[in-house]
């Protein structure tokens, strides 16, 4: 599975980001491509512990499944997925410096690697590892490229 502690992967995240424009069309959701980046960024800052929601009841129900499908073998997260409210992003961004800031933001969870990780469980799939946070984090930042056709 790929992660964010491999320099392949996050220079094939970047690569990627390099083709998102600040009007590229979103393939589903509602989110424009600076909200993206500003709520990728979002959710890296979760997977460092800067932020930390409660479990959600579904999560708890249903989060060991979904980790099962989305970290453990790798299919795609699903479109309009559930999401923390603390990461959704519904206000005007620039995308310049939302970009800058997710590549900044890529940049420190990789070089911090496994100690960089919080220790408090995901708001939907529960506790994780270290490389299960950097394959979500990969995951999530596919998903939401996929999103805008990058």
């Amino acid at each position: 599975m790929k992660n964010l502690f491999e320099a392949t992967s996050v220079a094939e995240v970047k690569e990627r980001m390099a083709h998102l424009r600040p009007d590229s069309e979103h393939l589903w959701g509602k989110m424009n491509p600076a909200q993206a980046l500003a709520h990728c960024s979002a959710a890296i800052e979760m997977a460092e512990g800067k932020m930390c929601p409660p479990r959600i009841l579904l999560g708890r129900l249903l989060g060991s499944v979904a980790k099962k499908s989305v970290i453990t073998n790798g299919k795609p997260i699903p479109h309009n997925s559930k999401t923390a409210k603390c990461v959704v992003v519904t206000d005007d961004r620039d995308f310049m410096t939302e970009s800058q800031r997710l590549r900044e933001s890529i940049d420190r969870f990789a070089a911090s690697g496994p100690d960089g990780c919080t220790k408090h469980p995901h708001f939907f799939f529960g506790p994780l590892t270290p490389v299960e946070w950097a394959t979500l984090q990969y995951q999530h930042l596919d998903h939401h490229l996929r999103q805008f056709g990058a």
